[in-house]
């Protein structure tokens, strides 16, 4: 009886599509590991299983550049700029304008989620503030006149003026004083939100180093005095110190000028580069430093046996004590607990986004290279499966299986991609894999031929690669995301 059901069903399947192969696999029928392999190097090759990402399926159109090609202007871009444009991370729409493509979103969207678990530890809450603010509120702060041409304004059909908000102090002052009898039992508030900004740039440059449109998150808090203010611009500064730490670059935090901001105490964060338009004077000993117009290389005023050495940077942040600046023209008030009314004493805390992911691969790329911190890397780890037709390809199920171990461990989760063009070199495909910038390429190649298979994983930020069988591959790879 065993043996008719194997011959009725091995028959059956010979007849069917291969839909139906899938839906018998539960059976304990086995393909020959050859026919098996080859099977399964057509499905990657057409990219065709669900639930997994490949680069064949991938929106990533490259700028490529005739080999007798001129390119214009060349010296006039940023080396962030070049290699998202060329690898299909951004595309310009206008002067200062870029459309984020999957690989940029991707890296966004990691980006925010650091954020959003450091704001969630000092019980920040998001919410969503209207983009067009009122002209009025601009002008009741005065700030209308101090920024000048660099904000953007327009006008309704009913000839009310309009801002496309460049920062939102003064939407979300004006929200606050909407709100009737606001108690110090409410306080302290922290507000935040991750949108887009607008600056009406007279040079944009450097792709999304300097734009016109960017996304910045954007945190406001609300405290009952100065010294609670105080205290909860230290604690938001810890979480920036934090995010930065996660983030993987190294950065200084800088004292700075408030300018049109306004407030009483100001810092910056900076990526040091050298496209970076800031002169800051950093101490090697103590590691103060201060924000200056011109670097005049001096005693640090900090540990005084210090001197401070001048280097460029690329501002990624910006803190604000801001007081009543904004609370008081715009009545933004809370009851005491002796019952009176009196001012709110606020804070302005900016990020730059999409800044902080093309000063993050300005930093760490080669001329022709880019690179990601890993935190921040549209995917962690790319598997390459060996060439169609090849011996290797005789273990290109491996590709698949290492694909869906990994999957299934959360740290991995959705971090992971196939790149299924077979019909290409593994040499090709790692190139191109390293221009990209994955930061771990996992290749079955020879070494996945041995009784227990190895695969060959290059650490490119590291530029080291080493053979491992797929238990150690994956607890090496967990060791490296969690240094």
């Amino acid at each position: 009886m065993s043996s008719f059901k194997i011959i009725f069903v091995h028959t059956f399947l010979m007849s069917r599509s291969s839909a139906t192969v899938k839906l018998y696999a539960c059976s304990r029928i086995m393909l020959p590991a050859q026919e098996r392999s080859v099977m399964l190097m057509k499905k990657i090759a057409k990219g065709t299983h669900r639930n997994v990402n490949y680069v064949s399926r991938l929106f990533q159109p490259q700028n490529v550049v005739p080999k007798d090609g001129i390119v214009k202007r060349e010296d006039s871009l940023s080396k962030s700029q070049k290699l998202m444009h060329d690898l299909g991370v951004i595309r310009q729409a206008s002067p200062g304008a870029f459309h984020l493509l999957p690989l940029g979103e991707r890296s966004l969207q990691k980006l925010i989620r650091i954020v959003d678990d450091e704001m969630c530890k000092i019980n920040a809450q998001k919410l969503l503030l209207p983009l067009l603010t009122s002209g009025e509120l601009w002008k009741s702060t005065g700030r209308w006149e101090d920024i000048g041409e660099e904000l953007f304004t327009l006008k309704d059909r009913h000839d009310r003026e309009l801002v496309l908000s460049p920062t939102h102090e003064e939407a979300v002052t004006e929200l606050m004083a909407s709100i009737p009898q606001l108690s110090y039992r409410q306080l302290p508030l922290l507000l935040y939100q991750v949108t887009s900004k607008f600056r009406d740039e007279m040079r944009p440059r450097f792709g999304l180093l300097r734009g016109r449109e960017f996304i910045m998150k954007d945190l406001y808090t609300f405290d009952t005095s100065a010294e609670a203010a105080s205290e909860t611009y230290k604690a938001v500064s810890k979480a920036y110190d934090n995010i930065f730490r996660r983030i993987g670059i190294q950065y200084f935090k800088v004292s700075a000028v408030t300018g049109v901001m306004g407030g009483s105490v100001s810092h910056e964060y900076h990526f040091p580069a050298a496209v970076g338009e800031a002169k800051l004077l950093i101490c090697e000993s103590c590691g103060y430093g201060t924000s200056l117009e011109s670097c005049v290389p001096s005693e640090c005023p900090e540990c005084g046996h210090g001197f401070l050495k001048c280097c460029p940077g690329i501002e990624v942040g910006h803190t604000f004590l801001l007081g009543t600046k904004y609370s008081v023209p715009l009545k933004a008030r809370f009851t005491t607990v002796e019952g009176k009314s009196d001012f709110l004493q606020m804070g302005s805390y900016g990020l730059g986004m999409t800044r902080i992911l093309a000063a993050g691969v300005e930093v760490l790329s080669l001329p022709d290279e880019m690179r990601w911190p890993i935190a921040l890397a549209p995917f962690t780890v790319c598997i390459v499966p060996p060439k169609e037709g090849s011996k290797e390809s005789a273990v290109a199920h491996l590709a698949e299986e290492l694909y869906h171990r990994m999957n299934s461990i959360d740290s991995f989760r959705n971090d992971l991609i196939i790149d299924n063009r077979c019909n290409m070199t593994i040499g090709k495909r790692l190139f191109e894999a390293q221009r990209t910038g994955y930061p771990f390429i996992v290749v079955i190649g020879r070494k996945a031929l041995q009784p227990v298979p190895e695969f060959e994983v290059h650490h490119i930020l590291m530029d080291k690669k080493a053979s491992f069988n797929e238990t150690a591959l994956i607890e090496y790879l967990k060791e490296q995301l969690n240094k």
